[in-house]
């Protein structure tokens, strides 16, 4: 077969599937649900509150639990479009408890290929409690999400954060039943002005098992967050229970709830596990979640015009990075982790500030980093918080949690905010501009440059 004819052919099949494509008008979730296992259709929805109940009813529970079927809806098909602007599904979160799946079951779940959703909002309601899932999971190839958006509740215990402990480790003294937002499993995964509104422990936006391609734009993670002297004030409860004791130690090595920090009640707003090759942030935003992105295990990540708000810690970057025309702020937490190499950073530190425990701005380990820090509208912090040049993030990222010294070289930093700097004796042959004091040097061939 010639290359001209295969190319004939294959418009043929394009434009035979186009031709065919049904424009489908639905007003129940039982129809969605019955058009997500077809293919090569146009979805029309109309608008208006679905309940989930109506679809699941208490017979069809049982039904489904004792044919181990975990998944709410499953979107198998491929090549279709689901228009659902002004569609909300209300999800009771009882369902999930009536169901009793074993952990990590999703709940929506898109296995198809080269389909696009748009405008959904799922928003949980109710008592009930996941025991580690996601609200929606899309591990289908080249989909399409665009102005989805997720509320999420269903977890326990909620309040406290990873105070103590986030899943299977066996210093975790408060076992938890976790319920995320959006998981992306898939390649080629595009969203488009998603947003997920946590009021649950879990992630907000994640991916795993190393998807390749994967872009997020104008997306938006949203926790709550609470004092740690709100929980230590609590006289009943899981954390009363168990005498307010950590996972992980404070900086006097004791492990108990510490007052004077504050915590994300979810967990990470973006999140990567494994290394997902080639993924991209553009225009996306988290606030008062715990990590605002967390791609630290990650590799060659890009990062562009983001931003966080109210985090435990801002950004979490692994190697070869790029974060570029990106702002943050050190209110709760420092805004960046460089535990990596090769990374390209261009940062500007917001002036927010707030009676909260907060120990450094930043730190960075690894070989040739570029990092420049500029202020917001050129106006410095009040309050000094100082970068630390050869030292790892606190254990698991906690801010209650102690600092330790790490390998740093070829690093070249131009600090512009003011803020002091701290240099550990790990540190060797790099490059420090600043306009900020310089607390103490213990590094080997460090040139430091007075602006």
């Amino acid at each position: 077969m010639n290359i001209k004819f295969s190319l004939l052919l294959v418009c043929a099949v394009f434009i035979s599937n186009v031709i065919e494509a049904k424009e489908i008008k639905i007003s129940s979730i039982e129809e969605l649900a019955k058009y997500a296992a077809e293919s090569g259709n146009t979805i029309n929805m109309a608008p208006g509150v679905y309940k989930l109940t109506d679809y699941l009813t208490l017979d069809v529970i049982n039904a489904r639990r004792n044919s181990k079927e975990f998944q709410y809806i499953i979107f198998s098909g491929s090549n279709n479009v689901f228009n659902l602007n002004g569609v909300e599904i209300e999800l009771d979160t009882e369902i999930r408890t009536l169901l009793n799946p074993p952990i990590h079951s999703d709940e929506f779940l898109v296995t198809g290929s080269n389909n696009s959703f748009l405008g959904l909002t799922i928003r949980c309601i109710g008592e009930g409690i996941s025991p580690g899932g996601t609200v929606l999971k899309v591990a289908g190839e080249v989909n399409i999400l665009k102005d989805i958006t997720l509320h999420v509740s269903g977890s326990y215990p909620y309040g406290y954060g990873d105070l103590f402990g986030k899943g299977k480790q066996k210093e975790t003294t408060v076992k938890h039943q976790k319920h995320s937002g959006l998981l992306v499993t898939g390649n080629k995964t595009k969203l488009y002005g998603c947003k997920v509104f946590s009021r649950s422990f879990g992630h907000c936006f994640f991916i795993q098992q190393n998807p390749k391609n994967v872009y997020f734009e104008n997306c938006y993670a949203e926790g709550e967050v609470r004092t740690t002297d709100a929980v230590l004030a609590e006289t009943s409860g899981p954390a009363f229970d168990v005498n307010f004791k950590t996972w992980t130690q404070n900086r006097e090595g004791a492990y108990v709830v510490t007052p004077g920090y504050m915590k994300s009640l979810c967990e990470d707003g973006f999140r990567t596990y494994g290394k997902c090759e080639n993924i991209t942030f553009k225009n996306c935003t988290a606030k008062n979640t715990r990590a605002g992105f967390e791609l630290r295990f990650n590799d060659s990540a890009r990062l562009e015009n983001c931003t966080t708000i109210g985090t435990e810690r801002g950004y979490w970057i692994g190697d070869n990075t790029v974060l570029i025309n990106s702002k943050g702020d050190a209110n709760y937490g420092p805004i960046l982790f460089v535990e990596g190499s090769h990374v390209n950073v261009e940062l500007t530190v917001d002036t927010a500030e707030s009676d909260r425990l907060v120990h450094s701005l930043m730190t960075v380990f690894g070989d040739n980093n570029k990092i420049v820090l500029k202020a917001a509208d050129g106006k410095k912090r009040t309050q000094e918080l100082p970068i630390l040049i050869g030292y790892t993030p606190p254990l698991h990222g906690e801010s209650m949690s102690p600092y330790n010294e790490a390998e740093v070289s070829g690093l070249n930093l131009k600090n512009e905010i003011g803020m002091p700097i701290s240099i550990g004796k790990m540190a060797k042959s790099s490059t420090i501009e600043t306009n900020g004091k310089i607390i103490e040097n213990k590094g080997e061939n460090i040139e430091v440059v007075k602006r």
